[in-house]
């Protein structure tokens, strides 16, 4: 089914946002199974670089996408690898957590939302420097609530499911990552931080970095990924648009994929459902229904990452989208790209 989009309308969505300095610039694409509909990149990559233009080639810090990237995929791998039961409290096949809060706590809940782990808070304010004094803090914290009563975001279920991925698999998340599902789909510039200078050199800047006084280029805007080493299930992974397109497509039609990853259909169709009941706000696994949308008559799924990206599915309308700014690089305010989000859903799935 060909896609009615009206591009020139996008295109100056995006314009105006790159006018008004929602973000210097963004990288787009709109799409289906059979491939991209339409595409294009406003603005520049960075303001103070003598106005280079963004490209289609440009790698952006994706922020929270790593936890579609990283961890929901392998979380998939390892399911149906029969390795990992969704609705197993994790005190039952997890040593590291038996005794501990955590241990009633399952997978499901960590996917949805409702495990009850605490919200958001410095790591390195709670458990030091350490890497393996955050991991033992992590998941030996006691829950914020009881599992299963509220949907409360938090950056801690990814970074959990991440340190299990790991325990499960005896491999670290990024070489799980990379080996099950992102080489697979031939997304050859998909890769955790720090980067090496020729990729760092076309990274869209984020945040200003007070220590140095420039942005970010290459290392992982959240503190979190950098206290880790830039590998975590938060965030701390880079790609480009031609690679998220990649993995888009495949979501919609996996049996178009000549060498397939670790997951198939049974995960995509498992996850892009209602897994929340009556609370609210309605969650898939790891995916929520776009802002305004009925998750049970438009079934248009979203992640966001905080540095200013964000992917849509739609295996009802067969429709994929993805749009990539650094809007980090003015402000952490969310409103002004919040409004371009909603719009260019808008626009994308009409």
């Amino acid at each position: 089914m060909a896609l009615d989009l009206d591009s020139d309308r996008i295109q100056q969505l995006l314009h105006d946002g790159v006018r008004d300095k929602v973000y210097p610039g963004a990288v787009w694409a709109i799409g289906d199974s059979l491939g991209i509909t339409a595409s294009s990149t406003v603005g520049v990559l960075d303001p103070e670089r003598s106005g280079e233009p963004m490209r289609r080639d440009t790698v952006f810090d994706i922020a929270s996408l790593t936890k579609i990237l990283a961890v929901w995929s392998t979380v998939g791998c390892l399911v149906e690898d029969g390795k990992l039961q969704l609705d197993t409290q994790l005190g039952d096949f997890w040593p590291e957590v038996s005794g501990h809060p955590l241990a009633e706590v399952t997978a499901r809940h960590l996917l949805t939302h409702t495990a009850g782990v605490p919200l958001r808070a410095s790591l390195r304010n709670l458990y030091g420097s350490d890497r393996q004094d955050v991991r033992d803090g992590v998941l030996r914290e006691a829950l914020h609530r009881p599992p299963s009563e509220a949907v409360e975001y938090t950056d801690r279920a990814a970074l959990i499911l991440g340190y299990l991925a790991e325990h499960l698999s005896g491999q670290s998340l990024d070489a799980l990552a990379d080996s099950r599902v992102w080489q697979p789909l031939g997304m050859t510039q998909t890769r955790f931080g720090p980067l090496p200078d020729g990729a760092a050199a076309r990274c869209a800047p984020t945040e200003l970095d007070d220590g140095t006084g420039t942005h970010l280029k290459g290392s992982a805007h959240d503190f979190s990924a950098r206290l880790l080493g830039g590998v975590c299930g938060i965030a701390g992974a880079f790609s480009v648009r031609e690679d998220l397109i990649m993995f888009l497509r495949y979501l919609l039609a996996p049996a178009q994929v000549s060498e397939s990853p670790g997951f198939g259909a049974g995960w995509i169709k498992e996850s892009l459902q209602i897994h929340t009941g009556e609370l609210s706000p309605p969650r898939g696994l790891f995916w929520h229904p776009a802002p305004g949308t009925a998750p049970k008559t438009d079934d248009i799924w979203v992640h966001y990452g905080f540095t200013g990206t964000g992917v849509w599915i739609s295996p009802g309308k067969d429709r994929w989208a993805t749009l990539l700014t650094n809007k980090l690089y003015y402000t952490r305010d969310r409103e002004p790209l919040t409004l371009v989000r909603n719009t260019f859903r808008s626009l994308a799935f009409a």
